[in-house]
């Protein structure tokens, strides 16, 4: 049965929008129903999600960058998470996550939907674990019902995709920690409480348990799954070791089965992984999951430059983009670090983009060779106004050409202007 005819809340979104989004996408309506029909594709939409413009993310669609906000118990501010909010959006990221774990998280949620026109995406254990937290309580003494009830609050408020760490399991989370010590052991926050759930109760993963319950709610909104990767590398030594790809196994298998019952997922990934493992990483994942949309955090090639991992998750990104990534969460320079400020986000979401935009080239992708094209175009003619046109971020070129602008050519080289130099 076609995925359109178990999923009702996609096929109306698919009415509606598919027309506006292959012309977006520069791809045959038919290509991307069929992706969709595969798998390979989704489209992330939530009916519920007031003023929507839904998108599709799954190459040969435009790789998307995802900009990660949201507060902690140590700055807690909804009026800095929206200006965060609209300085992404403005800086071009394609969809936001919101990662509160502090304050009011219902009321901050539909603050960003309302001022979110993007798809939103959550993790809803956050919402539960601060319950336990804000109470001084162990959050792994969280009952399984009050987790499935938050996603499907969460849903009928509008949220469009959804981290959801189905795929650790009680085996894979003692390898991460107590029996194959590896360096870092769990990085991630929702596969940290599950694993101390599961060592708690002496019990398998509550989210693989009522998996079945999780898919009827995400059918109904039409919420994409994003199963987490709970095991993920969080560092370089720690890439590609079993707890990892025991984990990949299992989320190909959840993946599908979903799909079967009419529910969209992408799949996350690393994580830390070096340079020179990422496309192997990138393709093996892909072909243990069946070709679902991949959706990585970096990789970071490189561990030890805090400050400095936007790059360094820029250069695995573009890697990974080239090898078959279809969608790029940000780092910015407050990773590891601090929550960051607008300027750490705009600097997030601008390094994703330059790494789409180099897989992008390198992959041969129209949209991306013409403007690489106008760029070269326009400095050739020293046509200011042309570079502007095809830059990434057409407002630093107006920043940084300040007090120069009115010059024909930069301050940099003045009358030794190679180009001006070397005209006939």
């Amino acid at each position: 049965m076609s995925l359109f005819l178990r999923n009702n809340a996609l096929q109306k979104l698919c009415e509606t929008h598919l027309s506006s989004l292959s012309r977006e996408e520069e791809l045959p309506e038919s290509l991307l129903r069929a992706a969709l029909e595969q798998g390979s594709m989704v489209l992330l939409g939530n009916p519920a999600h007031p003023r929507l413009e839904p998108i599709v993310v799954g190459q040969p669609a435009r790789v998307k960058i995802n900009a990660n906000i949201g507060n902690s118990a140590m700055r807690n501010s909804l009026p800095c998470e929206l200006r965060k909010l609209e300085t992404a959006l403005a800086a071009g990221t394609d969809t936001i996550m919101d990662l509160s774990t502090a304050g009011n998280l219902t009321a901050i949620r539909r603050a960003m939907l309302d001022a979110c026109p993007s798809p939103l995406g959550t993790v809803p254990l956050y919402a539960v674990a601060q319950k336990y937290i804000d109470a001084g309580k162990d959050p792994a003494l969280f009952d399984p019902r009050e987790l499935l009830d938050e996603v499907a609050a969460q849903a009928e408020q509008g949220v469009d995709f959804m981290t959801l760490h189905c795929g650790i399991t009680e085996r894979a989370a003692r390898w991460a920690t107590e029996e194959k010590g590896r360096v870092m052991g769990i990085v991630s926050r929702g596969g940290a409480i599950l694993a101390r759930w599961m060592r708690t109760r002496r019990r398998e993963n509550p989210l693989l348990e009522h998996y079945d319950e999780l898919i009827g709610i995400a059918r109904r909104y039409n919420v994409t799954f994003s199963l987490g990767d709970a095991l993920r590398p969080g560092a370089g030594a720690d890439a590609g070791d079993a707890a990892q790809i025991e984990e990949v196994i299992v989320l190909g298998r959840l993946a599908r089965q979903a799909f079967n019952e009419g529910v969209q997922c992408m799949i996350e990934g690393p994580g830390h992984v070096p340079m020179h493992e990422v496309a192997g990483q990138i393709q093996g994942i892909k072909k243990l999951t069946r070709g679902a949309p991949l959706y990585v955090l970096g990789p970071l090639v490189v561990d030890s430059c805090p400050g400095y991992d936007h790059l360094a998750g820029a250069i695995g990104g573009a890697i990974g983009v080239q090898a078959g990534v279809d969608f790029l969460c940000y780092l910015t320079p407050a990773e590891h670090l601090t929550l960051p400020d607008a300027q750490d986000v705009k600097a997030g979401v601008m390094a994703s983009r330059i790494a789409a935009q180099a897989g992008e080239i390198a992959l041969g992708r129209p949209r991306a060779l013409r403007r690489e094209a106008a760029m070269a175009g326009a400095r050739k003619n020293l046509d200011w106004t042309g570079m502007k046109c095809a830059a990434l971020d057409p407002n630093m070129m107006d920043d940084r050409r300040g007090e120069h602008a009115g010059e024909e050519v930069c301050a940099m080289c003045g009358d030794f202007c190679a180009v001006k130099m070397a005209r006939p």
